[in-house]
């Protein structure tokens, strides 16, 4: 039976995939690794250009190992939709009720939100006003929104305000995101605001989870706001290689790569 093509979100994460191997690819080697036409890689490299996510070069494409800015909301929500609803179903399985639990500010953290429609008695902090949205007719969450300066573009709240919330609170579960994670630089941001903020809850939490896609793994930005080590567990996708999970799991946390249809 032959497989059915891919979705351009789809084929744009198995372009990533490949260059994450090999750093640099031809749009020739694309088209024959993918089964598409030439002009069809072209444009997935345009939009993954975009995104900050891979650098054209003459006849091809090599993968953007440095994060230099954030992408907006607006692209990171239409990236990778069925990778964030599987990692977020397997957030949502961690969390039970009465529990005070902490969301970063995120799309793939936000897709927790419909997996826990039956919850109850359960508290729901987050820096993330999209998430804070979501919770506010749910009658079984406490809501606190962790106030700051508003970070209009990626609709989330950071700083010192931010952070001096956090540390008042004692959280169960701390759900951290991130857009550039690797074992040697841990995880990162190219924007110096979020990093006490991530570190607050981290400190405030009993356990952390880092849930964050493959295709954001081995990038890094100029930030660190955690060392993977003090990290308790990683929850990614199945495209994950078992080389870098390896290094990932010698590293200290225990790690959950999870398929688009949920499972482990």
């Amino acid at each position: 039976m032959a497989r059915p093509p891919l979705i351009p979100e789809q084929r744009r994460q198995e372009i990533l995939r490949h260059l994450q191997h090999a750093h640099v690819l031809s749009y020739r080697q694309l088209t024959e690794l993918l089964s598409v036409s030439h002009m069809t890689i072209r444009r997935d490299i345009i939009a993954l250009e975009k995104q900050g996510s891979v650098e054209a070069t003459p006849g091809g494409a090599k993968i953007v190992t440095r994060l230099l800015r954030e992408p907006d909301r607006t692209e990171k929500a239409v990236t990778d939709q069925a990778g964030k609803a599987a990692m977020a179903r397997a957030a949502a399985a961690m969390i039970a009720d009465s529990m005070t639990v902490y969301l970063d500010a995120g799309t793939t953290i936000q897709a927790i939100r419909p997996f826990l429609e039956e919850a109850r008695d359960l508290t729901v902090v987050s820096n993330d006003l999209a998430t804070v949205t979501d919770f506010i007719d749910h009658p079984g969450v406490d809501l606190i929104c962790v106030g700051g300066r508003v970070e209009t573009a990626n609709r989330s709240t950071s700083g010192r305000l931010a952070t001096l919330a956090l540390r008042e609170l004692s959280l169960d579960l701390a759900f951290l995101s991130s857009s550039s994670w690797d074992v040697r630089h841990g995880v990162t941001t190219p924007v110096e605001a979020k990093v006490d903020v991530k570190r607050a809850a981290l400190a405030a939490a009993t356990t952390s989870v880092l849930v964050a896609g493959s295709a954001k793994f081995g990038r890094f930005a100029r930030y660190r706001a955690l060392r993977l080590d003090e990290i308790n567990k990683i929850i990614t996708d199945d495209r994950l290689d078992d080389e870098a999970a390896a290094e990932i799991t010698a590293a200290g946390p225990q790690l959950l790569r999870v398929s688009t249809d949920g499972t482990t």
